[in-house]
């Protein structure tokens, strides 16, 4: 166990995969918002680019994704992430960010979907009530929708944030140190100790996801709107 904990950096791949996970998150619950609102926009135009989005990210593999921010943002259009004198090295820092990319926007297909059930969950009456009293569309979603929503959307959004998780493991595809690269490290070096390293990988997971799976439960309750 300590070999793999040392010499093939476990506790570093599980503190990458937190990082990947949180920042994920973040941009994905921002994109995936910003998709929301296209998708309830009364704007023909900008409901169909949001349905167009969810449709053609959430039917495409993850690591199809992830493989084209590297090969094609990066590779082929030449956009980079990070700087050249980066603390962390160019090459990793870059793969880094462009794995959050992949996850973010991957993601945000979920978190958008995720949304609007929890708008499905607000009486009608109430947006009517909001354009009965002059409310505009910007209002009414700041003021009535999107607080709602969001607290009726907590499971759906806890879900996704756990799949988000898992998810980080097709980060390696890219290059990036996390814990699918390290297992993958074990069973080329030392395939001894492959059974040891799948073991702790998956107790790694399970502390990470069941805390969010208790958490999202005990919010969902707490925060839920009383009708």
């Amino acid at each position: 166990m300590q070999t793999i904990l040392q010499d093939f950096g476990l506790l570093a791949a599980f503190w990458m995969t937190i990082k990947l996970t949180a920042w994920s998150a973040i941009f994905s619950l921002v994109i995936g918002t910003v998709v929301a609102i296209m998708r309830l926009s009364p704007v023909g135009v900008l409901r169909n680019v949001g349905t167009a989005y969810v449709t053609l990210l959430r039917n495409t593999p993850l690591t199809l994704i992830i493989l084209f921010c590297s090969i094609g943002v990066y590779g082929q259009l030449g956009i980079v992430l990070a700087s050249r004198d980066a603390p962390g090295g160019f090459i990793d820092t870059n793969n880094f960010r462009l794995a959050i990319l992949g996850l973010s926007v991957y993601h945000a297909a979920f978190v958008c979907e995720a949304i609007r059930s929890g708008v499905n969950t607000i009486p009608l009456g109430q947006a009517e009530a909001a354009r009965s009293i002059g409310l505009t569309f910007g209002q009414s979603l700041r003021q009535i929708v999107l607080p709602q929503a969001f607290r009726g959307a907590i499971t759906p959004l806890g879900n996704t944030l756990i799949a988000l998780t898992k998810n980080t493991t097709i980060a390696a595809a890219i290059g990036v140190a996390e814990t699918a690269l390290v297992m993958k490290n074990v069973a080329e070096f030392d395939p001894g100790l492959l059974w040891t390293a799948f073991g702790l990988i998956a107790l790694g997971f399970v502390l990470l996801t069941v805390p969010m799976g208790l958490l999202t439960s005990y919010f969902a309750q707490r925060l839920a709107v009383k009708r």
